[in-house]
């Protein structure tokens, strides 16, 4: 994916937009731990990888301020469980 993620600190999201659809992850963030709780991406540009894309990137920031991982959504529950069986 190649559209900029941005982070909207204050409404807990990140979000993407491409080709003029914005698509976003909202979190979350109780007892050190970062919580995806929502995730859309626009039929028109699905496919793409920018799910994957902006649950990485909500993870990340989780993982730099030291919080642990959760997903209450299914897209990102189903994008961890992939993490944890290729990393092992």
């Amino acid at each position: 994916m190649q559209a900029e993620i941005l982070h909207h600190k204050d409404e807990c999201r990140f979000e993407t937009v491409v080709d003029g659809y914005t698509a976003y992850v909202e979190y979350v963030i109780a007892d050190n731990t970062i919580d995806i709780i929502h995730t859309k991406v626009p039929r028109e540009i699905g496919g793409r990888g920018i799910a994957a894309a902006l649950v990485k990137a909500t993870y990340e920031y989780g993982d730099l301020n030291g919080w642990s991982r959760k997903a209450t959504c299914p897209y990102a529950a189903a994008w961890l469980k992939r993490q944890n069986e290729t990393t092992g």
